[in-house]
Formats: structure tokens, C-alpha cells, sequence
């Protein structure tokens, strides 16, 4: 009898561990499916661009380079290629420069103080978030390279125009979130992007220009002299 009870306490105990290390293991499984696909269910990437992420911050320009966008062949408009680097920006003269992103309109403005000086459509993120919140542009690149989405959303565009990395405490550098120009499309007030703030090219230049930290060569960093514009994303985007 004491044989017995042991060896049925010891099913029980193998039983009851079994079941243990199956419910951890599914936990782990739902945890993974919740930070593919979030809450929307939009995959989540590590970064803005899954596949490049931020390789390259040369700002060279890619010579005889097509791209890939949707599953269509894409070529980068030849005059992006002789575009000026724009104007030195020295600072504001009207107050700080602040550039706000309404995710709900799909615009966006630039301020200097109280004064706004440019209003833009954009096109945000379709099958990415875009984050909301305040952050500062970290460095501006005269081209880049950006690849990421899958399947049906696969895109792989050289020569990306005046692309402006912003960052925060919550976003990292890393993770590669940035208004750009785009060649790509001309759906310009409706979200497009896997994640990023698209823009039509000419006034991605504009803003480029304009905001800090000051232009001075194919890449631009911040400094403690001069930081970055601060950017302000925020609202819902519509559901489209």
C-alpha cells in the first residue's frame, strides 16, 4: 500500500507540473503574438524600417538605384539627385522652432514661436504605428536607404530625400522613426507609411532647410549648441 500511494502521489505531482509548464509555455506564446501584432493588429517592428533599421547615416546619394514599393518597380526622380542642400539655417528669429504632426488631419505645421510658416499634408503610418508625443530631431540625412514591411507590404526605396531622424526617452534612436520625402506615392493626406511621417519631396526640402539642427553637409547631428526641432506628434489617425 505505501508503494502504491507513493507512486500515485508522484502521477499526481507529474501531472500537476506537466500542466504548469504548458500554461507558462502558452502564456509566453500570447505574450509573443501581443508584441508582433499589438494592439491594432499592426506588427510592431523593432524599427521604423524593419529590415534596414539605420545602417547607413552617410547621406550619399545611391547612383542608378530603383526601388521596390507595394510590389511595383520605383525610380527616385532624377532632380533629387542635383537638389541643394538648402540655405545654413542660423537660428529662429521669431521664437523656437516647433513643428507639430496631427495624426487625426494627416498635416503638418511649422512654427517659429507663435508664428506659423509652413503648413504640409503627410502621410503617416497605414501598416505601422506612428508614435505620438514630444521629440527632438537627432540628425538629418540628405538621402538614405529605407526597407521593411513583408509580403504584400515589402518596400526597399534607395535615395530616400531630406530625411529627418527624431527620437525621445521612450522612442530610441534605433528605432528610426522620421519625416522624410517620398517619391514613392502621391497620396498625401492619407496615412501610407509604415510608421514614418511621408512627405511630398519638395516640402520635405523645405523643411529640411529650415529646421535644426542647421544643414551643413550630406549628415547633420545634433549638438549642444544646436539641438534639434522639437516635434510634437499627436491625435488619432483616421480609419481608412
Amino acid at each position: 500500500m505505501p508503494v502504491k500511494k507513493r507512486r500515485k502521489t508522484a502521477s499526481k505531482f507529474s501531472f500537476w507540473s506537466n500542466l504548469q509548464i504548458l500554461l507558462f509555455a502558452f502564456g509566453l506564446l500570447l505574450l509573443a503574438v501581443f508584441l508582433v501584432f499589438g494592439k491594432a493588429g499592426n506588427p510592431i517592428a523593432t524599427c521604423a524600417n524593419s529590415i534596414s533599421c539605420i545602417k547607413d547615416l552617410s547621406g550619399k546619394y545611391e547612383a542608378g538605384k530603383s526601388g521596390t514599393f507595394l510590389g511595383r518597380v520605383v525610380t527616385p526622380p532624377t532632380y533629387l539627385a542635383g537638389d541643394s542642400l538648402g540655405s545654413k539655417v542660423l537660428g529662429s528669429t521669431a521664437g523656437e522652432k516647433h513643428i507639430f504632426v496631427d495624426l487625426a488631419t494627416q498635416t503638418l505645421r511649422a512654427y517659429e514661436g507663435d508664428k506659423l510658416v509652413y503648413t504640409f499634408p503627410v502621410s503617416t503610418g497605414k501598416w505601422g504605428e506612428t508614435p505620438t508625443g514630444d521629440f527632438r530631431i537627432w540628425v538629418k540625412l540628405r538621402y538614405t536607404r529605407m526597407e521593411g514591411g513583408s509580403g504584400n507590404t515589402y518596400y526597399n526605396l534607395p535615395n530616400v530625400p531630406y530625411t529627418m531622424f527624431y527620437s525621445n526617452s521612450e522612442v530610441s534612436k534605433s528605432r528610426g522613426y522620421s519625416m522624410h520625402g517620398a517619391y514613392w506615392h502621391n497620396n498625401f493626406g492619407h496615412t501610407m507609411s509604415h510608421g514614418c511621417i511621408n512627405m511630398r519631396s519638395e516640402d520635405a526640402g523645405v523643411l529640411f532647410a529650415w529646421a535644426q539642427p542647421a544643414t551643413d553637409g550630406h549628415t547633420t547631428y545634433e549638438s549642444k549648441n544646436d539641438p534639434g526641432t522639437l516635434v510634437t506628434v499627436y491625435g488619432e489617425p483616421p480609419k481608412e
